[in-house]
C-alpha cells in the first residue's frame, strides 16, 4: 500500500496550512492511502548549526523524522508564505533530516526518488502562490519528484468551516486533483 506523509511547514495551532494538510490527509485515507499526518510542532529541533552537529550529533527528533521520511513513498506538503518563501521551520526540518546519522550511516536517503505534492495557503488573494516556486525548487534539488499540479488556497481565513473542512467546491476540487495526481504517480513509480 502506498505510504504518504502529510505535514505543514507551520507550527501554529490554527495554521491554515495545517488545516489544509489535515483535509488532504483525510481525503487520502478515504482513497485507500496508507496516510500519516504529523505536526512539526511535535518535533522541536535547534536551528541547524554544523558545530552543534559535530559536538552533539543529530537531535533525537531529526533521527525520528529521518526514519519516518525514509519509510514514505511520497509527501503532501503545505506551507504558508513567509516573505515569498517557505518557513524557517520547514527549511530547518529539511536540513536536519538531510544530515548523515553516524549511528546509522546506511540509512537510505530520505528524499531521493520520492514524490511530493505541494500546496500554499494565505489569507490573501494569491493563496500562497509565491511560496510554491521556492518550495518546488528546494524539493527537486534534493531528489524529490514534485507533481506539476499544485494548489494555492486563497482567502484561507474563510476557506474552512468549524470542523476544519473546506467549504468551497472549487478549492476542494483542486485539492482532490492535486492529491489524485500524487497518489497515481506515487503508485506508478512504486510499481
Amino acid at each position: 500500500m502506498t505510504k504518504i506523509l502529510f505535514f505543514a511547514g507551520s507550527a501554529r495551532t490554527n495554521s491554515f496550512s495545517k488545516k489544509l494538510a489535515k483535509t488532504a490527509y483525510k481525503l487520502a485515507c478515504e482513497k485507500g492511502v496508507n496516510a500519516t499526518f504529523i505536526n512539526l510542532k511535535d518535533y522541536p529541533m535547534p536551528l541547524y548549526n554544523g558545530d552543534l552537529e559535530d559536538e552533539l550529533g543529530l537531535p533525537d527528533n531529526a533521527i525520528a523524522l529521518k526514519k519516518l521520511f525514509a519509510e514514505q513513498a511520497g509527501f503532501f506538503i503545505t506551507s504558508p508564505e513567509y516573505n515569498s518563501s517557505f518557513t524557517p521551520l520547514f527549511k530547518n526540518t529539511i536540513d536536519w533530516i538531510s544530515r548523515t546519522n553516524p549511528n546509522d550511516p546506511d540509512m537510505a536517503d530520505p528524499y531521493k526518488g520520492k514524490t511530493a505534492a505541494i500546496a500554499g495557503s494565505s489569507p490573501g488573494g494569491l493563496g500562497g502562490m509565491r511560496v510554491l516556486v521556492p518550495l518546488r525548487m528546494l524539493l527537486a534539488n534534493i531528489g524529490i519528484h514534485v507533481m506539476p499540479t499544485q494548489m494555492a488556497l486563497n482567502f484561507a481565513g474563510k476557506a474552512f468551516d468549524d470542523s476544519g473542512s473546506l467549504t468551497d467546491e472549487n478549492q476542494l476540487g483542486m485539492l482532490n486533483k492535486t492529491l489524485d495526481e500524487l497518489i497515481n504517480v506515487t503508485r506508478a513509480l512504486k510499481n
